[in-house]
């Protein structure tokens, strides 16, 4: 570990541990924001999925680690408290999109560590062939279903005026994956009828990315999940205008109250990104809490429709002391 996030690491580690700030987080509420389980932790460690993506070893350990220092509860434990407090944090797990290895990977451990989770669903995802366009360029361009897709898709990037970084062809394996993180970045500025067209031009996955209906109902049914919504299109609410917000927030809260017995009444905006107009739509659907990106402790004040997170990537949960740095950060006065 290089030295300044040993130094953040054992800051952290003493911040959870020293009277201060036992007695600042006392009561307070910490959501943390993950998006998949791979099968494998090499996996996870390349940059381009660093960020979005943890291990089953890491996510274990993440696991053990917030048992140890947290009461871990379900969310909404922690946006409608009892009158009863537990002197020590508590924190609640957030998955966004709705990812099939939710259920494959995830789930056993949730289960072992009896650790519950809010899984917020891109409901035209669920059930469906319908793909994350992230997941597929960034695969076929990593070159994981084969250089003859791989050449195709860069044909076509290249026509639509999206050339590639050179560092995308660069022997080193590091840098090759963080200049694929960088350039997926960057596409997400692109109109969604031409990320979709983007991802037709890949090579189909062997199963779905997304969950099923079944594996939904699976896990609600064992009191560890529950499950709101997180867009219908995953579009980017911001973007979109006042008719086509209202028919996104809708479609996805009716998939939801279909598919589910107890949604959660608390909605999560794709990529973070909201404004006064989109709070106001996700008010008017009945939502009184919503998730952002933005990062902080919840003690019960802010804004409930901009709920702030941690985001956990596969280097915090190998190395969790340095969730306990942003926490302390998050929680200064």
């Amino acid at each position: 570990m290089a030295i300044k996030q040993l130094i953040k690491s054992t800051s952290g580690w003493l911040y959870l541990n020293s009277p201060v700030g036992r007695q600042q987080l006392q009561g307070a509420g910490v959501i943390l924001m993950l998006h998949r389980v791979l099968s494998n932790d090499r996996a996870a460690d390349l940059p381009h999925r660093n960020e979005l993506c943890v291990g089953p070893k890491a996510f274990e350990h993440l696991l053990v680690w917030l048992r140890k220092h947290f009461d871990c509860v379900p969310l909404m434990e922690i946006l409608q408290p009892n009158a009863l407090r537990s002197e020590r944090p508590r924190v609640a797990l957030t998955f966004d999109d709705g990812w099939r290895d939710n259920a494959v990977n995830a789930f056993a451990l949730l289960q072992k560590h009896q650790v519950p989770a809010s899984i917020f669903l891109s409901t035209d995802f669920i059930g469906s062939r319908q793909r994350f366009w992230w997941e597929s360029l960034g695969e076929t361009l990593w070159g994981s279903h084969g250089d003859k897709a791989r050449m195709h898709l860069i044909e076509c990037l290249h026509a639509r005026k999206h050339p590639l970084p050179v560092l995308l062809d660069d022997i080193d394996v590091e840098r090759r994956s963080l200049a694929l993180l960088h350039y997926l970045q960057g596409l997400k500025s692109l109109a969604p009828q031409e990320l979709e067209e983007l991802t037709d031009e890949c090579p189909k996955d062997s199963l779905p990315q997304a969950l099923d209906w079944h594996q939904v109902r699976a896990m609600e049914a064992s009191g560890l999940v529950r499950f709101g919504p997180h867009g219908a299109s995953h579009a980017i609410l911001t973007g979109l205008d006042d008719a086509r917000l209202s028919e996104e927030i809708r479609r996805s809260r009716d998939a939801l109250n279909n598919g589910c017995n107890r949604p959660l009444p608390v909605y999560c905006y794709p990529n973070g990104d909201n404004d006064d107009r989109v709070r106001q739509q996700v008010a008017d659907h009945d939502y009184p809490f919503a998730l952002g990106t933005g990062t902080g402790i919840y003690r019960g004040d802010g804004d409930p429709l901009n709920l702030p997170r941690f985001g956990v990537s596969q280097r915090t949960a190998r190395h969790p002391q340095l969730l306990s740095w942003r926490i302390y950060r998050g929680a200064r006065p």
